[in-house]
């Protein structure tokens, strides 16, 4: 008696567990998945510049940093020159390393002051003249120039709804043909992919050079090192359209 009450409860719990399992190939049977992709494109409306900053001065803290602040400042007059608000200027902080001697004392034998700023512009035209004023100070290079959208997250918004709109319109399509009608969304997965299209460019720190000029003195010669003026900047890239795309997977219930 104890052995058939144990195969009959096996037997009750197969016929629950194919119970179970029901509903889900019913769910599989009346469901139709879609996938399909949506890309938006838009002229880029921001301009993103950065330049370093960086400063060497012998022996003397007070002047390396005050040189950097300066060299700073000048980058930051001349966005307000062009334009720029100052929500659009960004500076880092100065950051001061100082630079040793090769002996065992390692005495400090200059200081070297280095710090970041960025500016964000949205009127493309004043790019060449920013450019073009930087030259000026000798101690700030130009680093990089990006192209980029100012609302991403609205560009990605208007690529997910285009990737839909295809997903709907794929899904009715398809069951036209057999006289359904397409129901409820059950699932959906979403994978919005990154920016395609974004111009940058970007250079190597330009630091001033030094060349070595002799100069007679009494009794004797001597030399001192004279500073060259910076290479000009390239010229700035063409901004081209950026393209934002997203794919969606929807399973839609048939009716």
């Amino acid at each position: 008696m104890k052995r058939f009450f144990c195969a009959l409860s096996l037997l009750v719990l197969g016929s629950a567990s194919l119970t179970a399992q029901t509903p889900e190939l019913k769910f599989i049977a009346d469901t139709l998945v879609v996938q399909a992709d949506g890309t938006y494109e838009a002229d880029p409306d921001l301009a993103t510049m950065t330049f370093q900053i960086c400063f060497s001065q012998d022996k003397d803290i007070k002047h390396a940093y005050a040189a950097a602040t300066q060299s700073m400042q000048h980058v930051v007059d001349l966005g307000s020159q062009n334009g720029l608000k100052r929500e659009d200027v960004t500076t880092g902080v100065l950051t001061v390393a100082p630079v040793y001697e090769g002996d065992r004392k390692k005495r400090v034998r200059s200081y070297y002051v280095q710090g970041n700023i960025v500016l964000r512009i949205h009127d493309f035209s004043r790019i060449g003249p920013i450019l073009d004023g930087s030259v000026e100070d000798g101690v700030a290079d130009f680093r990089s120039l990006t192209y980029s959208l100012a609302n991403e997250e609205a560009a990605k918004k208007l690529a997910v709804a285009e990737a839909m709109r295809r997903a709907i319109g794929r899904a009715s399509v398809a069951l036209e043909q057999k006289g359904q009608k397409l129901g409820t969304l059950r699932y959906m997965s979403l994978d919005v992919k990154q920016l395609v299209g974004v111009a940058q460019l970007q250079t190597m720190p330009m630091y001033t050079t030094a060349e070595m000029v002799e100069t007679s003195v009494s009794g004797g010669s001597a030399w001192k090192s004279r500073k060259e003026p910076p290479p000009s900047p390239p010229p700035p890239p063409q901004p081209q359209k950026i393209a934002v795309s997203a794919s969606v997977q929807c399973a839609f219930q048939i009716e």
